[in-house]
């Protein structure tokens, strides 16, 4: 079973990459990030607040409870949570906004570090990307990257997709990366024998290129 561990900061490129490399080898891709968008939907749509510590046992029982399909079809990923098709509605500002509060629940990850090893181990392998896999989910894995690029250029890639203050915007990744590295439960850290990639003047072709040389 081959598994590629690909970690690293909002918006460096690793959906992309992971993707693109996925289907040069022919195998399945994993976007670990839309379990927790998926997760934080479910929480949202039963009325919880994830912010709210004194909701974080609440939080845990629906991540267990929630049925969740996370697959690539046609070079995207789709997600559904209980039957419906949620693959837009995660990418929303509420969503978007609370996630980093779900992903630092415990019992939230504890359940979706399960799920995720068993996605791959169903597949015979894959391409997995997000913020623990070298270090928590495949610590084992066949090569471990760390995908990154500067706060500003992630800010530039952001806003030309979907608009907005760049400075504004850049603040926001700053501050989720802040999140993401220092909570308690699998920080974002480059994972030990992770190759660090800086896409950040780089073409996606050449950063796959790079990657799949690693490989050979």
């Amino acid at each position: 079973m081959t598994v590629i561990a690909i970690d690293g900061p909002a918006g460096a490129g690793k959906s992309t990459v992971g993707r693109a490399v996925a289907s040069e080898l022919g195998v399945g891709y994993l976007d670990t990030g839309a379990m927790y968008r998926a997760v934080t939907y479910a929480v949202l749509r039963r009325g919880v607040d994830p912010a709210d510590l004194d909701e974080a046992e609440r939080v845990g029982d629906i991540a267990r409870s929630a049925q969740i399909l996370v697959d690539d079809v046609d070079g995207a990923t789709h997600v559904e949570v209980d039957g419906v098709d949620v693959t837009t509605e995660i990418r929303g500002r509420g969503v978007t906004g609370l996630v980093s509060a779900v992903a630092a629940n415990s019992a939230v990850r504890h359940e979706l570090v399960a799920r995720q090893r068993a996605w791959v181990s169903d597949r015979g392998g894959a391409v997995v990307e997000g913020r623990d896999i070298g270090s928590v989910v495949f610590p084992d894995a066949d090569l471990k990257l760390y995908v990154t690029a500067s706060a500003r250029v992630r800010a530039e890639r952001r806003v030309a997709e979907i608009g907005g203050d760049i400075d504004e915007v850049e603040a926001s990744i700053i501050e989720r990366d802040r999140k993401d590295s220092s909570r308690a439960d699998s920080p974002l850290v480059e994972a030990s024998g992770a190759t660090v990639v800086d896409t950040s003047g780089l073409t996606i072709d050449e950063v796959v290129e790079q990657i799949l040389d690693l490989l050979s």
